[in-house]
């Protein structure tokens, strides 16, 4: 069966996620503390999967990044923007 990413990753929003949580100055334990909070179990390693593009993401857990974030779920697909 054909995947719908190509190559090695995950998933897409990877690098975007860091971005986000980076500008927002949460650790990935603190974005897993909250997600908890909304009933999402991500631990710290499975955030640091996911933005290593090394974990897919469901779409609970994409409603829950979204929404710790303070994005929309749309957003989350932007490319990262450099900022330096």
């Amino acid at each position: 069966m054909a995947r719908i990413i190509d190559g090695q990753d995950m998933n897409i929003i990877g690098d975007r996620v860091r971005q986000l949580r980076m500008e927002r100055r949460l650790s990935q334990q603190k974005l897993s503390d909250k997600l908890e909070v909304l009933a999402i179990y991500i631990c710290r390693g499975s955030i640091s999967r996911i933005e290593e593009k090394r974990r897919t993401v469901t779409d609970i857990e994409l409603y829950g990044l979204a929404q710790v974030l303070g994005v929309s779920i749309e957003s989350l697909f932007e490319a990262p923007v450099d900022k330096r």
